[in-house]
């Protein structure tokens, strides 16, 4: 076998563990290496269906600080959300991505985007359509699916994993993300005891650099051009990530002639707290996606 070295920042998938059902899933899949970090991984998970299907890349929460690829908020089962898509003829893509306390903005979306772009390189061996994909974010995840949508492809590639600036997506769904960075760092909402501001920890930097570096790093300001339909879910009770983000954030896309839907949900807290059916939400976003990603 030829050896490639140095070898290149990501491995290709390796041989799929396939369930009863025909379901196959790749675990662990490494899809970029920075010298100094963890290497970054995403599962991917194929419904056994006859033709190559859609792909959505579930981008977790975490105030940027932590969260795992393999987990939902505690409001939402894996059943309901991944099990849900595989379902629906989607496959579903899991990334991790590094924390603010290991790199700060932009290494966040650099990773994501260079998930999409690994997606869509093997597609082939994954077994998945390479032109159907969709992202879906919660609070930091959708922060990002958001960035993943209004920026690529071309720009904030950044030049981690699979090479090129193939990271562009056919739709997006934001549950409470953050749009506005500098609006929600002067909400004045509470923080968790010992938890650091977790916008000023994404984006590093000094007091007099703030001002830019939060622009830089809000959705907002990318929402400039016609970007995929967006589907805005968001609780108007949220104590942590005010409904007010995704209300400045639709008013952006409409400016800009993109498609949008924002759906408030009535009294939930963050995370849909307080919300009896959250399946039903998870069972909109999906109808949603299918709209958008089905031929």
């Amino acid at each position: 076998m030829d050896l490639i070295w140095p070898p290149p920042p990501y491995r290709p998938p390796t041989p799929a563990r396939v369930t009863e059902d025909g379901t196959r899933f790749f675990d662990g899949l490494m899809y970029s290496a920075n010298p100094g970090y963890r290497p970054v991984l995403l599962d991917v998970h194929v419904p056994a269906v006859a033709e190559p299907p859609p792909v959505v890349v579930w981008i977790h929460g975490g105030a940027w600080l932590e969260g795992d690829r393999r987990f939902p908020p505690p409001t939402v089962s894996a059943d309901s959300l991944f099990g849900g898509l595989l379902r629906a003829g989607f496959a579903v893509v899991t990334v991790d991505y590094r924390h603010s306390a290991e790199a700060v903005f932009p290494a966040q979306l650099h990773d994501v985007k260079a998930a999409v772009r690994y997606v869509r390189k093997f597609a082939g061996l994954l077994g998945v359509d390479g032109s159907r994909i969709g992202v879906w974010g919660e609070s930091a995840g959708g922060h990002l699916a958001a960035l993943v949508g209004l920026t690529g492809p071309g720009r904030l590639e950044g030049e981690v994993g699979v090479p090129g600036d193939d990271s562009g997506v056919a739709v997006v769904v934001d549950w409470y993300g953050v749009s506005d960075l500098a609006l929600i760092a002067a909400s004045g909402r509470p923080l968790d005891p010992g938890m650091p501001n977790p916008e000023r920890e994404l984006v590093g930097g000094s007091d007099a650099e703030w001002p830019a570096l939060a622009a830089a790093a809000s959705p907002v300001t990318y929402a400039d051009r016609v970007g995929p339909p967006f589907l805005l879910m968001h609780g108007t009770g949220d104590t942590t990530v005010g409904f007010a983000q995704s209300e400045a954030l639709e008013r952006r896309l409409r400016e800009s002639g993109t498609s949008v839907t924002l759906r408030p949900v009535v009294g939930a807290d963050h995370i849909f707290l307080g919300v009896e059916d959250v399946d039903a939400l998870v069972a909109e976003s999906i109808a949603f996606l299918t709209e958008h990603l089905a031929r």
